[in-house]
């Protein structure tokens, strides 16, 4: 068996990709060309990323580390490593760490 970057299982179509090898600061995309749109934020503390909406996804955080504040329009959350929060993209979002953190996120397309 070889190392993990080289495990992808065509009968199964499965592909195995270390995050913290995933080039791209502070967003990497995991799988570039597959839907749902993966994506591992890294921020160090104090840093944030812009205010933005994702109006045709639904988005699932996972916060693999660290500590991030979440704000959706004027509603602002507090979130620990470990924390999973699920919502829809049409809303502006800031993501700001207030300690070095690493997330993932997870943008599925709307179904119209």
């Amino acid at each position: 068996m070889g190392n993990k970057n080289d495990q992808l299982h065509t009968d199964t179509m499965v592909t195995i990709e270390p995050i913290d090898d995933l080039d791209g600061i502070p967003c990497a995309n995991a799988f570039s060309t597959e839907e749902p749109k993966t994506l591992r934020l890294t921020l160090s503390a104090g840093e944030r990323a812009e205010t933005h909406d994702h109006p045709d996804r639904y988005l699932v955080l996972y916060l693999i580390s660290g500590n991030l504040s979440l704000q959706f329009d004027d509603e602002s959350y507090q979130l620990e490593s470990g924390d999973i929060v699920h919502f829809d993209g049409a809303h502006t979002n800031i993501s700001s760490a207030t300690t070095d953190s690493t997330a993932l996120f997870v943008l599925s397309k709307k179904i119209k």
